[in-house]
């Protein structure tokens, strides 16, 4: 399993907040596009199915924790 960026885990942990993409996007200043781009690299790290199968492996393997 690839190492995820530190961006990566921000944007992670909001989506496991229930943050929809245009939410991430305001939230942390970057746009829309670019937020979409870092969700489809995450799944390609994780090897996930979508981003909600993401979710799951970044909790069950503890990625998220500090």
């Amino acid at each position: 399993m690839e190492k995820l960026t530190k961006r990566e885990v921000v944007i992670l942990k909001l989506i496991t907040l229930g943050y929809q993409n245009i939410q991430i996007s305001e939230t942390i200043y970057i746009s829309i596009h670019t937020v979409k781009a870092h969700i489809r690299s995450i799944i390609r790290k994780l090897d996930a199915k979508n981003r909600a199968h993401a979710v799951y492996i970044a909790v069950t393997n503890h990625l998220l924790d500090d």
